[in-house]
């Protein structure tokens, strides 16, 4: 009896964190896509297409720190934004966007888990293999929505140069992103550094 309740427990802690992480990834990224929106009007080369995206370093960070759950809330994330964006009011059109959105991702970290040797904590991810892990989604994710645009026949999708410039916009937003969480850990470690000094 002792077993089974422990099991429950542990099943629900799952759930919940697994629930947590999927509200986590929705509102992350969402707030991403609009602040890349805002920011790099002047970069828009087509339809979902952009030459840097910030959000595709989002997906691959949030696939890799949290799994599925990550996955999930990007799927959802991205259907609502392309329903309610400028992609298409055809509802079947923007799941199955959303589901490229959250799974290429997550294909590419399974992918990079099987073959690249990668710990399942990220403890031995380094520079060489986390720019492996950005070009094998971004190729994944290009890729994937561009054969799904030209599939259900969206205006203006579907050709090597809109591939191209998504690839190229997807690894841009990648390494930019990660630059950016870098400088900011970096930012906070030195000011960390100058509270203990002013302490001691």
């Amino acid at each position: 009896m002792s077993n089974l309740l422990s099991t429950y427990a542990h099943f629900t802690m799952l759930m919940r964190t697994g629930m947590m992480n999927v509200i986590i990834s929705v509102f992350a990224y969402t707030l991403l896509f609009y602040i890349n929106s805002w920011i790099t009007t002047e970069l828009v080369f087509g339809l979902g297409v952009n030459w840097i995206y910030l959000p595709a370093g989002l997906r691959l960070f949030l696939t890799l720190i949290f799994g599925l759950p990550g996955a999930i809330g990007i799927a959802i994330a991205s259907t609502l934004i392309s329903y309610y964006g400028e992609l298409s009011s055809d509802l079947a059109i923007c799941i199955g966007t959303g589901l490229i959105s959250g799974f290429a991702p997550y294909l590419a970290r399974i992918f990079v888990f099987s073959n690249v040797k990668l710990e399942s904590d990220l403890s031995n991810l380094n520079l060489q293999k986390l720019l492996l892990c950005i070009v094998i989604y971004a190729l994944m994710s290009a890729g994937l929505h561009q054969y799904w645009y030209a599939t259900v026949g969206l205006e203006n999708t579907g050709s090597v140069n809109h591939f191209a410039v998504m690839a190229i916009g997807d690894v841009m937003g990648s390494i930019l992103l990660i630059a950016l969480i870098k400088s900011g850990l970096d930012l906070m470690r030195r000011f960390r550094r100058i509270d203990r000094k002013s302490v001691v």
